[in-house]
């Protein structure tokens, strides 16, 4: 009975049937220190000291969610029953541990509160990048028999989250080109001319500070601009979907087919916010939070991985389902790919611990009486 009602708990916790994953026998259970209890308003209060699982599948719609091993030290669950049924309305852990977790699907951007718009105050705070405010380091990238550039090898250095296009440098065949942003959008000065990468609907644009020419509008560009990555990543992920796409250019896509990509980047600390998922990103001192970058055809993919993620006050889920942690630390992996027209992701974590986690499903009940964590979500 006690690891029916586990098994149930995380069946609650997960939101679907739970099965098993790859070839072992799945949902392996195992709790110590059981304890329950009524209430006074009639819900269940139940106690756990550790809670183990192994080997657990589910699958929702079109997402897979496999977790290889999982634990819950000091557990606290409420459980209401609505008509005859148990419902799990709240959970707290001081804290949890699991590894081998990956989630896969199609890439399914949320609407922007209030009915898909993509401007205006709400827009505005469903994104917060942050963490490449103060950002450091360097994308390579390998192009190769390009159109209009030959081959090519494009080194793009990234200081304090600033791109300056004097600094970034195109090398080929021949003379090298240059890259730069306008007010048409972001280009390439080749020996035979100019070609657009991603263009610009209307400037200004967040972020971007455009080219200067020489005196009486002459022919030489004295600077080729620059690009601070917050504020122009902010913008761009709050254009329409519609928007973002139709800026890329068709020789850019046809360059990003042939287009092998390598880079290493330090986040700086800061507020990462996107629908459904907010964190503090913290450890920069460290050396914590430092991105790998690599594919070798960025317009089939693109591997993003963070060896050492540390982040506090983490948040995660839409509306009536979050879960809340003081503390994550880990290693993950966030793997893109293009399948047809369908963007899809692979989301690969490998270790992760976290403290003073804490689930919310519903409205907020009551806390029990426990002094294990903190409520985040309050």
């Amino acid at each position: 009975m006690a690891t029916a009602f586990a098994v149930s708990i995380i069946d609650a916790l997960l939101g679907s049937t739970l099965g098993s994953a790859g070839q072992d026998p799945g949902n392996r259970v195992a709790l110590e220190g059981l304890t329950s209890a009524p209430r006074d308003d009639g819900a269940l209060e139940v106690r756990i000291r550790r809670l183990e699982a192994a080997s657990l599948r589910v699958a929702s719609g079109p997402l897979v969610l496999e977790v290889g091993q999982l634990a819950l030290d000091e557990l606290v669950a409420l459980v209401r029953f609505e008509g005859g049924r148990p419902r799990l309305s709240m959970l707290e852990a001081a804290g949890a541990e699991c590894s081998g977790v990956k989630l896969a699907g199609p890439l399914i951007l949320p609407p922007y509160p209030g009915g898909g718009n993509a401007t205006g105050p709400a827009a505005a705070a469903s994104w917060s990048l942050g963490p490449l405010a103060a950002a450091d380091g360097t994308i390579r990238a390998e192009i190769v028999d390009a159109h209009l550039l030959f081959d090519a090898d494009v080194t793009v250095p990234v200081r304090q989250g600033r791109i300056d296009f004097k600094d970034a440098t195109v090398e080929h065949v021949g003379p090298d080109s240059r890259m730069g942003a306008s007010r048409l959008g972001l280009y390439v000065d080749a020996p035979n001319g100019r070609s657009y990468l991603y263009q610009f609907s209307v400037p200004p644009v967040a972020g971007v500070e455009y080219e200067q020419s020489g005196a009486l509008l002459g022919p030489w560009v004295t600077d080729r601009g620059s690009l601070q990555l917050q504020p122009f990543g902010e913008w761009l992920l709050r254009q329409p979907l519609g928007g973002q796409a139709q800026g890329v250019t068709e020789q850019a896509r046809l360059l990003f087919d042939r287009t092998a990509v390598s880079g290493d980047l330090q986040l700086s600390d800061g507020r990462f916010a996107a629908p459904g998922v907010q964190a503090d990103f913290v450890g920069r001192a460290h050396g914590d939070n430092a991105v790998r970058l690599h594919s070798q055809a960025v317009g089939r993919g693109l591997t993003v991985e963070l060896a050492s993620l540390s982040v506090r006050n983490a948040v995660l889920g839409p509306g009536d389902l979050r879960i809340g942690c003081d503390q994550v630390a880990g290693a993950l992996a966030l793997r893109l790919s293009v399948e047809g027209a369908q963007l899809r992701f692979s989301f690969d974590l490998t270790q992760m611990k976290a403290a003073g986690v804490r689930l919310l499903v519903g409205a907020q009940p009551p806390s029990p009486s426990s002094s294990t964590t903190t409520g985040l979500l309050a």
